[in-house]
């Protein structure tokens, strides 16, 4: 968040437990919440949030493609909801229409037209830019996130394979499986088959 403009961060934290101390004693206008905590769901944190009187708006952060979690969130007041794999450049857009949202919001405490009832209840919306690195397509990455995470259990799938699910190369899909590994939602690893080299494979890891 420090790369962007018009934002500090103040605290970095890795638990629930941790999250809701720091807000006890350090005041923050929006929290940028990973949904899979070791120690507990954000959902629940936002619950607590909200129980311990603290209004900072929220941005969650997920792999989680659930549709009651996405719900869930919505009716917490989440104002933005960014899926992983994402690139830099997306989570820059989501931050920089948050700040314009918050410039946007009446000075006040009270509305007086449509217009301002119609901009806080819009929210913090992105404005439309590339999510996915240039000269990958977001319609293949979905494609190819689903391939490996409906791979039956403990099943990983190698870059042939892969490419057959999907219907592209062997070296597009290994491109795109790599980017989610660097993106931390695939892992790679050595499948040995007989004498020669082993073949990597891709392996959901959520």
């Amino acid at each position: 968040m420090a790369r962007v403009e018009g934002f500090e961060v103040v605290r970095t934290v890795g638990t629930a437990t941790a999250a809701l101390q720091a807000l006890q004693s350090t005041p923050v206008d929006v929290v940028l919440l990973d949904m899979n905590l070791p120690d507990g769901h954000g959902l629940d944190v936002i619950r607590r949030m909200r129980a311990a009187g603290h209004g900072a708006d929220v941005i969650a952060v997920t792999s989680a493609r659930d549709l009651e979690v996405v719900r869930g969130a919505v009716s917490l007041g989440v104002v933005q909801y960014l899926l992983k794999p994402f690139v830099f450049a997306t989570l820059r857009d989501r931050l920089e229409a948050y700040l314009t949202y918050r410039r946007q919001l009446p000075g006040s405490t009270r509305v007086d037209t449509q217009a301002e009832v119609d901009e806080v209840l819009a929210g913090a919306r992105p404005s439309p830019r590339a999510s996915v690195p240039k000269g990958m397509s977001e319609d293949l990455l979905s494609r190819v996130t689903r391939a490996l995470r409906d791979a039956s259990e403990g099943r990983g799938l190698s870059a042939s394979e892969l490419g057959e699910v999907v219907g592209v190369s062997r070296v597009t899909a290994r491109r795109y499986a790599e980017y989610l590994c660097d993106s931390r939602v695939v892992v790679r690893s050595s499948r040995y088959a007989g004498q020669g080299r082993p073949e990597v494979e891709y392996r959901w890891s959520r």
